[in-house]
């Protein structure tokens, strides 16, 4: 990258663009020279692990011959060990193996492409990004990014919103600052440190749309830095300078004095809500994308949005709902925002980081995921909640400042359809979307850790739990494991059905098991998912791998080896159960749609006396309940803990 002729030369790969590949100064380039790479785990332990995951959720037939092509895969000279050398070939050579590869009209394949070799990325896991998202179709609303639910806020006017929405602003530039001069403290896990380049990703960064692979543009390291957020109200976008001509920023009463000149500004409802767009099918977004940016005014209004550290969306109050159904209406508020009628057109979709406040005190965020895993995005939550809850020692002087600049769109009777076509297709998404909350309130990370059990793992283990006694069988369950111990790691699988899990599950209520027994399996199943965790973060689990081999098969334009063709790996890429731990200082909790038509999407943040959990289920699927699954959570839970408090004597 250090060569400046090859940027001349070659155009840029579409999937993040150049202004993103500034040098970074020292400190963290220092740090993150210093991570160790990811190792290419060896081939005979990742299907030794992948035979063993499949054990409790495909049949003993299937099994028998996923084995056979295994063993026929691993044979001495076969495509098994060719594609794995090519794999060791590639971590030779990259900075991460899992970051490589580069598409071709929207395929995977790399050696096609005469740019792979002069644009090797450095800045993110390429080859993750792009599958995982950024030639992902569906739209980013509900499948893609996820939402975040804060603390209800004790403003219920405009006032109080606007204050609020400034002391905001004022914590992310806080926070903002931290990353721009290097002082964010390292984070470590285990006594290891981690890689901290996705804090320099979810600033000043957006997704753009193409037709077949959308691109991430991030502009912090531009010569000419963002100085501005944008302020959504009444679907009109604004650009909000936050800085003055000297760099310092504004202060909370100042960003006060010009959100109050937006909100005065942008009285009118009638306006024609473009944002919307943002939440349609990636292909749909990406043509109407190239007639709306045809026009200037359009295409500045546009640029201006994208380059803008980041988006705060000052949202009409929801329509009154009960205490009980009140999380879970403002959850999809976060998500999607409710409508066309409601507050979806007061989003671009495509920024990376959006900040929701609403003026009955509803308040959160939605977030591109591309950019970044949950953990940056909740330090960075962590930081700003305790910001805004300082009390102000001095009043700021009132200077004048100019007024925020109001983005104008041109709407063509085009854009006008694509419009409507948008509204109508998230209106279909959002009646689909059925997403509970349960805030578990009679114990939290407290009571596993006092029975020295992982809180994660004792979850997990209830999660398998509930799902079994539902459906009286277990089922290929993704929990997402951080690989940020290794320079630019993202994510692997931890799968957290196991034989220990299944071998527990059947027995929790089968009669014939005594109750010594079933603690002494529960025990056994959670020390099983704790180990498959270690496994995972220590970048030793199987999912990465086999995706990996199976993109080299692509690439090498070898026929596709048996063992991805099967029924078994089907089975196994099919998460009826996508969950996530987001553990967080705040009391908060993330939420995500489910990764297919028939499953569950489950984020949960153990806090030391409750947990928050959020569940979320498709209504166009019979078989699955979001409310059904929550109050079997519930009592699984509860079941377990009675069953350990019952026994301890079992303790080992």
């Amino acid at each position: 990258m250090e060569d400046g002729q090859q940027k001349e030369k070659v155009k840029p790969l579409d999937f993040l663009k150049p202004s993103s590949l500034m040098k970074v100064s020292s400190r963290f380039k220092t740090h993150q020279d210093s991570l160790p790479r990811l190792p290419v785990p060896p081939l005979q332990q990742t299907l030794d692990r992948y035979l063993k995951a499949l054990q409790p959720i495909v049949s003993e037939e299937e099994w028998a011959q996923t084995k056979q092509l295994v063993e026929e895969f691993q044979t001495a000279g076969g495509v098994g060990e060719r594609l794995q050398k090519g794999l060791e070939r590639r971590a030779r050579k990259m900075e991460n193996w899992a970051g490589c590869w580069v598409s071709k009209k929207g395929t995977v394949s790399g050696l096609l492409e005469l740019t792979f070799k002069l644009w090797s990325f450095p800045q993110l896991s390429d080859w993750w990004l792009k599958t995982a998202y950024l030639q992902y179709r569906q739209p980013l609303v509900i499948y893609s990014s996820p939402g975040l639910l804060l603390p209800r806020q004790d403003f219920v006017d405009r006032q109080g919103q606007l204050r609020f929405a400034a002391k905001l602003i004022e914590g992310v530039l806080d926070f903002k600052a931290r990353i721009d001069n290097e002082t964010l403290p390292v984070e470590y896990l285990g006594g290891k440190p981690l890689c901290m380049n996705q804090y320099y990703q979810i600033l000043s960064s957006c997704r753009v749309p193409g037709p077949k692979q959308d691109s991430v543009t991030s502009f912090s390291k531009t010569k000419k830095p963002p100085m501005h957020v944008t302020v959504v109200h009444n679907y009109q976008f604004f650009e909000l300078d936050v800085y003055h001509s000297d760099g310092t920023p504004l202060t909370s009463d100042q960003i006060f004095m010009q959100l109050e000149k937006i909100w005065n500004s942008s009285l009118q409802t009638n306006k024609e809500p473009v944002g919307i767009l943002t939440s349609n099918h990636r292909n749909s977004w990406a043509k109407a994308y190239s007639t709306l940016i045809k026009d200037k005014v359009n295409r500045e209004s546009v640029h201006s949005i994208q380059k803008s550290i980041f988006t705060v969306c000052l949202d009409a109050p929801m329509p009154r709902v009960s205490e009980d159904v009140y999380r879970s209406q403002v959850a999809g508020q976060m998500l999607h925002g409710g409508g066309s009628k409601l507050n979806s057109g007061n989003r671009w979709f495509d920024k990376t980081l959006q900040f929701i406040v609403a003026e009955d005190g509803s308040c959160g965020l939605v977030y591109e995921h591309a950019a970044a895993e949950g953990p940056p995005i909740i330090t960075l939550v962590d930081h700003v909640i305790e910001f805004t809850k300082k009390p102000e020692l001095v009043r700021s002087p009132m200077v004048p400042l100019p007024m925020p600049k109001k983005l104008r769109f041109n709407i063509t009777p085009e854009i006008k359809s694509d419009v409507e076509k948008a509204k109508q297709n998230l209106s279909i998404m959002i009646q689909d979307l059925d997403i509970t909350m349960l805030v578990f309130h009679h114990f939290g990370k407290d009571f596993p850790k006092s029975e020295k059990l992982s809180p994660d793992s004792f979850i997990q283990m209830a999660l398998q739990l509930a799902y079994y006694r539902i459906y009286g069988q277990a089922c290929a369950t993704y929990e997402s494991a951080s690989l940020r111990m290794f320079h630019l790691g993202r994510t692997d699988t931890i799968r957290s059905a196991s034989m220990d899990s299944l071998t527990f599950v059947k027995a929790m209520d089968d009669p014939n098991v005594t109750e010594h027994q079933k603690v002494e399996l529960l025990r056994k199943a959670v020390r099983a998912h704790r180990a498959h965790t270690d496994q995972a973060i220590r970048g030793e689990a199987f999912d990465r791998h086999l995706l990996g081999l199976k993109l080299q098969a692509i690439e090498d334009l070898v026929s596709m080896p048996d063992i991805f063709m099967d029924t078994s790996y089907a089975i196994a890429m099919h998460f009826n159960l996508s969950t996530s731990q987001v553990p967080a200082k705040t009391d908060c909790v993330m939420f995500f749609g489910p990764v297919v038509p028939d499953g569950y999407g489950v984020c949960y943040n153990p806090m030391e006396a409750h947990i928050n959990f959020s569940v979320s289920a498709y209504n166009s699927c019979a078989e699955t309940n979001a409310v059904r699954l929550v109050h079997y959570l519930e009592k699984a839970l509860l079941d377990m803990r009675a069953l350990l408090q019952g026994h301890p004597q079992a303790k080992l």
